[in-house]
């Protein structure tokens, strides 16, 4: 659960079935004419024209009325986001104790995608009041899948909370939650004395918010241990500065903190999963508003490594304020660093809402989270740091452009400019989430989304094992 607790589960998933556990026989189409049912069963299927579709769930009824179990039809194999399919059931299942008859293909997965499926943000309305409590399959722990599912809700809760409940001291607050469930410790520079530590543009693009913009710094692990490090763009609301949003442009911009959500996500992976690192998690958090001291379009800023930056638009501010908080990230030279930010349109353009483009300078590296995004059905998509594209950051009067020219490779461009803050030996990744569900989808509810975490977090814990 998330350090405000505004979310409800109404599932739960135990280590061990109850003596009256009913039962949940997964199904396909093609199987479903040799699925051994009794007469009864086969006849309420027909008359309820249940064949084994995917998705579909059948209360199977007891001779007394009562409920005698269940079927619900799954995929032939992997399909989009089939391991996760069983999250239909978390919304349909009646209350009560329930287990899968058998084995699903993918068992964590399905036990995972059970308790992604029960989310709801009850927040400012109540929730559904019915309890689930779903036996984990054999050979699945139970606990390790629910501290994911629990990181996915952080970043979900945090995503959903609207911008008057969520501004920079909030999105602190929640980081030091966190910090104090885990033994981290937190920093936090803030308002003019972000001047004061170099850190010249988060101090530019929040400087117009009634909050103060900040930067926050956690850490934890032994000293010694290999340092990881993720930084997140915390921007709390955008309103797209001076050069401002129209108001459809404004509606989810709630989410544009999506990025820092995402990494308080895998930092609770982290550290709750004890790995051997030395974690450091670096958010810039500000809102970017409109007021008399905003920055304009135009300006050049003299960045934290001593590049000279012009403002080509206030509206795509989170490069500029992710450029400080990776350059202060690659001062410590960490073995590896990891940003995530809500950045371009043009990666939802070219990938969509499901699909998270990334960008990393390490071959090795770029492998791995492959693998894993693979095999936690986490996905994402690779694309390249063409450098022969730094060419649209030239500027005449200035070391770079924050937004280029020509329109074109906005995601490119984008990963391009906060290249320049990252040294050629710090083993790097960006990932450019879109961190929101438009639609309900088994195991994924319309909102706020935690993506690639349970990837990136997979693929450390390979690397670096536990403390």
């Amino acid at each position: 659960m998330s350090p405000t607790q505004p979310s409800t589960q109404p599932l739960t998933l135990t280590s061990n079935p109850a003596p009256d556990a009913r039962s949940v026989r997964l199904v396909t189409r093609d199987g479903f004419a040799d699925l051994d049912l009794d007469a009864a069963a086969r006849a309420w299927a027909a008359a309820n024209g249940f064949s084994g579709e995917a998705g579909r769930l059948l209360v199977l009824p007891a001779g007394d009325g009562s409920v005698a179990g269940a079927l619900f039809g799954v995929a032939d194999g992997r399909d989009g986001f089939s391991p996760l399919a069983a999250g239909a059931l978390a919304r349909q299942l009646p209350e009560g104790s329930w287990r899968f008859a058998g084995t699903p293909a993918e068992p964590e997965l399905a036990a995972l995608g059970l308790l992604l499926g029960s989310y709801a943000f009850s927040r400012y309305r109540k929730a559904d009041g019915r309890a689930i409590a779903f036996a984990a399959p054999e050979g699945v722990d139970a606990e390790a899948v629910s501290r994911r599912a629990e990181a996915v809700f952080l970043v979900r809760d945090l995503i959903n909370t609207p911008a008057n409940d969520m501004g920079p001291e909030r999105l602190e607050a929640a980081a030091r939650a966190l910090a104090a469930a885990h033994g981290a410790e937190v920093s936090v520079t803030a308002g003019d004395d972000l001047l004061a530590q170099n850190l010249p543009m988060i101090h530019a693009v929040g400087r117009a918010a009634a909050e103060a913009p900040r930067l926050i710094d956690l850490r934890w692990g032994r000293s010694t241990a290999p340092k990881v490090t993720l930084v997140g763009k915390g921007v709390c609301f955008d309103t797209g500065g001076l050069d401002i949003k129209p108001a459809s442009g404004m509606l989810l911009m709630k989410k544009d903190m999506g990025g820092a959500a995402n990494v308080l996500g895998l930092a609770a992976l982290v550290m709750g999963g004890r790995l051997d690192v030395r974690l450091r998690v670096l958010i810039p958090a500000v809102e970017n508003a409109v007021s008399g001291n905003a920055f304009h379009p135009m300006d050049i800023i003299r960045m934290r490594n001593g590049l000279s930056v012009e403002v080509g638009n206030t509206d795509a501010e989170g490069r500029l304020i992710l450029a400080d908080a990776l350059a202060e990230a690659d001062s410590e030279k960490p073995e590896l660093l990891i940003d995530f930010a809500t950045l371009t349109g043009a990666a939802r353009v070219a990938l969509g809402p499901d699909l998270p483009a990334f960008y990393c300078n390490d071959e090795t590296t770029a492998k791995g989270l492959l693998e894993a995004s693979e095999e936690e059905a986490d996905p994402f998509w690779r694309l390249p740091l063409y450098q022969p594209y730094k060419r649209m950051l030239k500027n005449k009067i200035a070391d770079l452009s924050s937004t280029g020219s020509g329109g074109f490779a906005g995601s490119i461009t984008a990963a391009l400019f906060l290249q320049h803050f990252v040294s050629e030996t710090t083993p790097w990744v960006h990932f450019d989430v879109y961190a929101w569900n438009p639609s309900d989808r088994p195991g994924r509810p319309e909102g706020g989304e935690a993506q690639t975490i349970r990837a990136v977090f997979a693929y450390l814990a390979g690397r670096y094992g536990k403390a």
